[in-house]
Formats: structure tokens, sequence, C-alpha cells
């Protein structure tokens, strides 16, 4: 079983990335695990409809033969990227717009270590 507690710990973290505004975890299937959902936001809608995105973009790649890494949407004043954490969750991340890309693979690169001790 998931230790929720451990992974919002992590997500916080996250959340503390220069550019980061929140961080959520989601089951492939579009459920929500952990993490912040922005103010406003309907929960079950806002994490579902980024699985489905997420899933809709590999199906639509997938004659490319490569594998689908993140997608990212670009906003007025800010950017959603959605990211492929394996075959278990996804990341739904809101940041700002000038925020550092490749540092933030870096960090995503030991938030999923550190996320998969935990589920």
């Amino acid at each position: 079983m998931a230790d929720i507690t451990s992974i919002e710990e992590v997500l916080s973290d996250l959340e503390n990335y220069p550019g980061v505004n929140e961080a959520v975890l989601i089951s492939r299937s579009g459920m929500h695990i952990a993490g912040t959902v922005p103010d406003g936001a309907h929960p079950e809608t806002y994490v579902a409809m980024f699985a489905i995105l997420l899933g809709a973009a590999e199906t639509a790649i997938s004659e490319l033969k490569e594998k689908l890494d993140a997608v990212l949407i670009n906003l007025e004043e800010s950017k959603v990227m959605v990211v492929n954490d394996g075959p278990k969750a996804l990341y739904v991340l809101r940041l700002d717009g000038d925020v550092d890309l490749h540092g933030l693979e870096t960090k995503l690169l030991e938030t999923s270590k550190s996320i998969e001790q935990h589920l």
C-alpha cells in the first residue's frame, strides 16, 4: 500500500523548486494519489483529464516508435507539464512561464526515485 504521507512530503519538496507552483501525482487511470490541485479546480476532473491527455498523446505518437516523456502546455502566463512516471503514475505540474525545464528534469528524476520507494 502506498505511503501517502511520505509521497506528500516528496511532492511538497518538489513544489519548493523555483518555478513549480503545484505538483500532483496521479495514477495512469486518472485517480488522485497525492499532491496539490490548484484552487478552484475540481480535483477529480483535473486529474482525470490530464491522465486522458497523456494517454492520447502516447497513442498519437505511437507510430513514431519513441517513448513519450512529457507533454508541455504553454498558457498565457504559465505552463502545465504532464510527465510520464512509468507504468503506475504521472505528474501534473503547474509551472511559472520562465521555469528552468532542464533543472526541473533533474529534480524530477530525484523525485521519482523517492516516490517509487513509497508506492
